[in-house]
């Protein structure tokens, strides 16, 4: 019983962060494998999203500001950034995107520390969201868990507009064949746009919500983009559903890893190795996953079936 009460308020921990995750993974994802756009500078829209809210919160003093700030901030530097820059480099190849979005990501790191400092800023958690929640008999903090629950309304919702409505049928007709679908009469640079804000949307929404347990800071987008990427090779490219499988996935592995490896390694070996072996191996521990499901899967774990 004593091992469950450690290990279950890990896994949620690890959920929770699977879902922060599965909010970068889900827009990335769909500009990836349907726009066929690898756009490095998503992370960058997530650390927007997260100035953004401090913003709001600042000059509107409430929770509900920082999230409408983040939201309409990174729907407008998303929509800018399709029309002025991304739109021009479609028909290139992946090379030329990667470089693109690489310099977006420089280009963006200074702008906010130019604008902000270099000192981080810290969002506080709603007041409505101050308490605990009881789950099985194990308190858990509210906002932590209402994170969890904006994830699952997030993915439900997406599934829905891809699958259930005749917007997503467009999307992925364009994605599969965007010259017959533009000679029905779709206008396919707009979907494309529409697509883009989104994704943008949706790292803006992740940027808001880690706000509060995390520090806001120039580059807070690079590390967490490349465990996004991560994800979604291991979902496979293009899945909404595969991107939340894997990301909770890797959030409650790496979570699990991280708390628990060198309490194993250490009951296993010398002190001394262990405490330097096991955070090294459980930093490494998702992309070990992620190897492993390579060589078994190299589609992923959920692929979309196209190509």
């Amino acid at each position: 019983m004593d091992i469950l009460m450690q290990v279950f308020p890990q896994i949620l921990n690890g959920v929770q962060y699977g879902v922060l995750l599965f909010l970068l993974a889900a827009g990335l994802t769909l500009v990836f494998g349907i726009m066929n756009f690898v756009n490095l500078a998503h992370g960058s829209l997530y650390m927007l999203g997260a100035y953004f809210s401090a913003l709001g919160y600042e000059y509107g003093g409430s929770f509900i500001w920082a999230l409408l700030a983040a939201v309409v901030g990174c729907a407008t530097v998303g929509l800018l950034l399709e029309r002025i820059v991304i739109t021009q480099l479609y028909n290139r190849d992946h090379l030329d995107h990667v470089l693109a979005t690489f310099g977006l990501v420089l280009f963006f790191n200074e702008l906010v520390r130019i604008l902000f400092g270099s000192q981080p800023y810290f969002l506080p958690v709603p007041s409505f969201l101050e308490g605990t929640v009881n789950l099985f008999g194990i308190t858990y903090p509210a906002y932590r868990f209402s994170i969890i629950v904006v994830g699952i309304v997030v993915a439900v919702g997406a599934q829905w507009l891809m699958q259930g409505t005749r917007l997503g049928m467009l999307i992925r007709a364009g994605a599969s064949n965007p010259a017959m679908v533009g000679a029905l009469g779709v206008n396919i640079k707009l979907l494309n746009t529409l697509l883009f804000c989104i994704g943008a949307v949706l790292a803006g929404l992740a940027g808001v919500m880690a706000g509060p347990i995390l520090s806001i800071q120039s580059g807070m987008g690079e590390s967490v983009l490349i465990t996004t990427l991560v994800v979604i090779v291991i979902g496979g490219i293009g899945s909404i559903r595969g991107a939340l499988y894997a990301s909770i996935i890797v959030g409650v592995a790496d979570t699990l890893g991280r708390a628990f490896l060198p309490l194993l390694f250490r009951s296993i070996m010398d002190r001394e190795v262990a405490t330097a072996a096991g955070p090294a191996v459980a930093s490494m521990l998702v992309y070990i996953l992620m190897a492993v499901v390579l060589a078994v899967k190299p589609q992923g774990l959920f692929p979309t079936g196209r190509r």
